[in-house]
């Protein structure tokens, strides 16, 4: 069964990112090895690809649920379309975080931040910023901003930011990104994209044992998870799903 999150959206999805401060080695023996390493732990993982200043191992798309993962100058990539639950969709990320170091010569003094990404993807046929502005702005002083006379609106995609700590070593950004559009507004060139929330959750600073890695990502996730519980959804995936539905109705 899907999780309970994934119940919630056409497509959910679980992302990391493990920034560095020094470049990734960049040696063909070394990343194929690393990458060899993943697929014996996941065997769906089959797909080899270069992309722009990035290296990928990817599992097919033909398929709902898939993983995929990027290497580039200064990070790692990880993401998980789909999972079966949340511990699923965990394990692949901590499993790359205690796998990585080794192979790519990780120290702990070279982490920059990790930050986990919970995405949700929500299929709307309707003007995408117009469902959003109404959703979240609809009754209050900002819709005074974009009502002018044969208007259109044309961009509402807020990010909005907190610290979970008083130092300021953890926090939350809260997202919201709409259809992509051309210089005038128009989007029917990407009607078929989905409107996409993502709710981030992110650790900076070095860390003491490289070990530690995989304890701090469970703390994110702890993080996020309540969050998404208490903020994220009732609060911004909810109400643009039912402004979605109501735009369709």
């Amino acid at each position: 069964m899907a999780t309970s999150f994934g119940a919630l959206s056409t497509d959910f999805y679980l992302n990391h990112k493990l920034a560095l401060k020094m470049d990734l080695p960049t040696e063909r023996e070394t990343i194929l090895h690393f990458f060899d390493q993943i697929r014996k732990v996941e065997p769906s993982m089959d797909r080899f690809r270069r992309y722009d200043e990035e290296l990928a191992l990817e599992s097919s798309q033909r398929h709902d649920e898939y993983r995929w993962l990027s290497l580039r100058r200064t990070s790692i990539r990880t993401g998980h379309v789909n999972p079966q639950t949340m511990p699923q969709g965990y394990d692949f990320h901590r499993m790359v975080l205690k796998v990585a170091p080794y192979y790519l010569s990780i120290s702990p003094l070279d982490v920059d931040y990790l930050e986990l990404t919970f995405g949700f993807d929500l299929e709307c046929k309707a003007n995408h910023d117009g469902v959003v502005f109404n959703a979240l702005y609809g009754d209050t002083p900002m819709a005074e901003l974009l009502q002018v006379p044969d208007g259109r609106i044309l961009d509402v995609q807020p990010v909005l930011g907190v610290s979970l700590t008083e130092r300021g070593d953890i926090q939350a950004y809260f997202e919201i990104k709409t259809r992509k559009k051309n210089r005038r507004g128009d989007a029917r060139r990407y009607k078929h994209e989905p409107i996409s929330l993502f709710l981030t959750v992110r650790r900076y600073g070095s860390v003491q044992n490289i070990d530690a890695l995989a304890s701090i990502f469970d703390d994110l996730g702890e993080h996020a998870e309540t969050l998404a519980t208490e903020r994220f959804v009732p609060n911004l995936l909810t109400p643009i799903a039912r402004q979605i539905t109501s735009s369709s109705a």
